[in-house]
């Protein structure tokens, strides 16, 4: 009489958890970091005052104007000149409708860069575009304002 071996080779269908948490995991912090990015003005990395008034930026899409520690000016990281930074700041809010102006302006600098701050401001205003913020940091509750 033979002997007769049989297999049982049906598997049953496993539902593995930890590559779903994985994926799971990692839309959590692509998600995050897309919040993060969400408030984004194009300014270079300059030093900026300490302000005691203000508000926190609100979630709008920004048009940059930098004035650096040599009074070079950027409008979106994109160096001009104060002769020429109506022109480009008006093409930007053609083409952005909507957007916010802020203006940043290095607090150390090399050179006096007053007057170029205040020619800019004019000429902001005689352009008609009169909104416009001016970006700085928070100061310290604990620290008194600059005399």
């Amino acid at each position: 009489m033979a002997v007769r071996i049989t297999r049982d080779t049906s598997l049953e269908p496993r539902l593995e958890i930890m590559p779903l948490l994985d994926v799971i995991f990692l839309l959590l912090a692509f998600f995050i970091y897309a919040m993060v990015l969400l408030i984004r003005a194009e300014v270079l990395p300059v030093q900026l005052p300490e302000l005691s008034q203000g508000r926190p930026a609100s979630n709008v899409e920004a048009i940059s104007i930098t004035l650096d520690a040599d009074g070079s000016l950027f409008v979106d990281a994109q160096p001009t000149n104060l002769d020429a930074v109506i022109g480009v700041l008006q093409e930007a809010l053609a083409a952005r409708p909507g957007a916010r102006v802020y203006l940043a302006a290095d607090m150390e600098g090399r050179a006096d860069r007053l007057p170029v701050f205040i020619e800019l401001v004019n000429r902001l205003r005689g352009s008609g575009i009169h909104e416009f913020f001016i970006v700085g940091k928070p100061m310290d509750a604990l620290s008194s304002p600059p005399r």
